[in-house]
């Protein structure tokens, strides 16, 4: 299966640059997986699609200002760096620009040397390894100094930095959002959970292996890289009864489910666990764990699209984009939503 199938024109105009007022008045496209037949509806309407004992299954991480922006301590030149993923204490795997500037051992100040790094360790594709050395408390630093990381594709600022983050996010270690969740409000949830509809939540902190681009043409050379994630045992528990019991399962995002299908990889059944994923799925790959999944649209020849492809098939999905394209659909992070669905 070469990577250009999953290629597709976008008009510009279609790129949602800014999130709505409303988180939950984004559209909704709901997509029979089986058969491919279509409904245009309003995310807040979603609750009418789901039934009683139905598990919605969440990513709770937190997007963290993970871009810097610093100077070379020796020439002052310019460096941005985007923190990936947390190794060991403050060391963190990052994405530099400018990396071949950085060689171990080079140190790069921000924020006038409140906060320093150094490189430890030179990886492929732009990817270092940095200690970074501080006074006070990291997250509380990264905060006065860094920046929202937000998609090249979106060209306008972020004027509320929050409507980057789900309104259930917990754990700090994103460097990008589980973008299904921002549709969510308060009210919804309490909605859903009015109607019996159970809520689980399990964490993935994203990074480069899910915005990584496809840099191969045939799309089984694609190599994932590791991101962090969790499933704690409440979460495991719910899961295990549900599907003993025969109730659907929907993941709330690509990182969802890709959270459940690593853990029922390595795992007859769900169980508490932790690790880094480097999952990657695209048809062909039996999907086990979800019966649905919320998600938003897509770039293209992304591997994200890849894996929505294979919840149900490629032309199912790529039919169904070029229908929201027609009806004007918003497009990516702060775009407009799909649930693909067994019924």
């Amino acid at each position: 299966m070469k990577v250009e199938e999953f290629n597709y024109h976008l008009p510009k105009d279609l790129i949602a640059q800014t999130p709505l007022a409303n988180r939950s008045d984004s559209r909704l496209l709901v997509l029979n997986k089986h058969h491919g037949q279509i409904k245009h509806d309003v995310f807040h309407a979603l609750p009418s699609y789901l039934h009683k004992g139905d598990v919605l299954v969440f990513n709770n991480t937190s997007v963290i200002p993970a871009r810097l922006l610093g100077e070379k301590v020796d020439t002052g030149a310019m460096i941005e760096v985007l923190l990936l993923s947390q190794l060991e204490n403050d060391e963190w795997e990052c994405l530099v620009k400018k990396a071949k500037k950085i060689k171990v051992g080079t140190v790069i100040s921000f924020g006038d040397g409140r906060l320093k790094a150094t490189c430890t360790k030179v990886k492929e594709e732009g990817l270092r390894n940095i200690q970074f050395s501080y006074e006070g408390v990291f997250y509380e630093i990264l905060d006065q100094l860094g920046e929202m990381p937000l998609p090249p594709y979106i060209t306008e600022k972020l004027r509320q930095p929050e409507r980057y983050q789900t309104i259930y996010n917990k754990h700090k270690g994103s460097a990008a959002a589980p973008t299904a969740g921002l549709h969510f409000t308060h009210a919804l949830l309490e909605e859903l959970k009015d109607k019996g509809i159970e809520l689980a939540y399990v964490t993935l902190h994203v990074g480069l292996g899910t915005f990584r681009p496809v840099q191969v043409e045939d799309v089984s050379s694609h190599k994932m890289h590791e991101e962090y994630y969790q499933m704690p045992k409440e979460t495991a528990d719910i899961l295990n009864k549900a599907k003993k019991e025969g109730r659907r399962i929907i993941s709330v995002g690509t990182t969802s489910l890709r959270t459940l299908e690593t853990v029922l990889r390595d795992h007859p059944n769900f169980v508490e666990t932790s690790g880094f994923s480097d999952i990657f799925i695209y048809p062909g790959k039996e999907i086990k764990s979800s019966s649905g999944l919320i998600t938003n649209f897509h770039l293209p020849k992304s591997t994200l699209l890849m894996l929505v492809s294979a919840m149900a098939s490629k032309k199912i999905i790529m039919d169904a984009y070029q229908e929201a394209i027609k009806e004007k659909y918003r497009f990516f992070s702060f775009g407009d939503s799909m649930f693909i669905t067994n019924e």
